[in-house]
Order: C-alpha cells, then structure tokens, then sequence
C-alpha cells in the first residue's frame, strides 16, 4: 500500500467545491497513478472518516501563452470525495 501522503496531494479550494460541500463531497487533488481504491484507503487513514463514493477524473492541459512563449499547463487528476452522513473533514474550515 502506498503512503497516504503520496496518494492525497491537496485539497481543492474553489468556489464549485465549496458548494459540494453542502452535499458531504470534498475535492482533492491525487497521484495521477492512484486509483480509487487507494485514494479511499488515504482519506480514511488521513481525516479519520468513512468515504462512501469516490469519483476520479483527469484535468487536461489548457493552452497559455506569455508574450510569445506558447506552452501548456500541467495535466493532474481529481478526487471527488463522497463521505457518510454526519462525518466531515475539518481541514476545509467549513
């Protein structure tokens, strides 16, 4: 088994994943190699909760430019983290 700390990068902070939070869904950033088996196991070991669903999915590159250097941003992958009824990750100060 991988380190929990490797498998969870961090947690992410944006207007959309604060409006999960009403539904008990968090939003992290993983491993690109972590499945969802893995990134459930880190959760649990890390906040001390139970997960109930875990929804993964891979953010493509988007194109940037800076004056006349074209390049691309980096690829990552997402967690969405569905928790059991009455448990909650503190580390999102909600």
């Amino acid at each position: 088994m991988k380190d929990p700390r490797q498998v969870i990068i961090r947690p992410i902070i944006t207007e959309r994943s604060y409006d999960l939070l009403n539904d008990n869904r968090y939003t992290f950033e993983v491993a690109k190699t972590a499945n969802k088996i893995e990134i459930r196991d880190a959760i649990e070991a890390i906040f001390d909760v139970n997960v109930l669903n875990v929804n993964t999915m891979s953010v493509k590159a988007k194109p940037k430019r800076v004056r006349y250097a074209k390049g691309k941003t980096r690829t990552w992958k997402k967690a969405i983290v569905t928790l059991v009824e009455g448990e909650t990750i503190e580390a999102f100060g909600v």
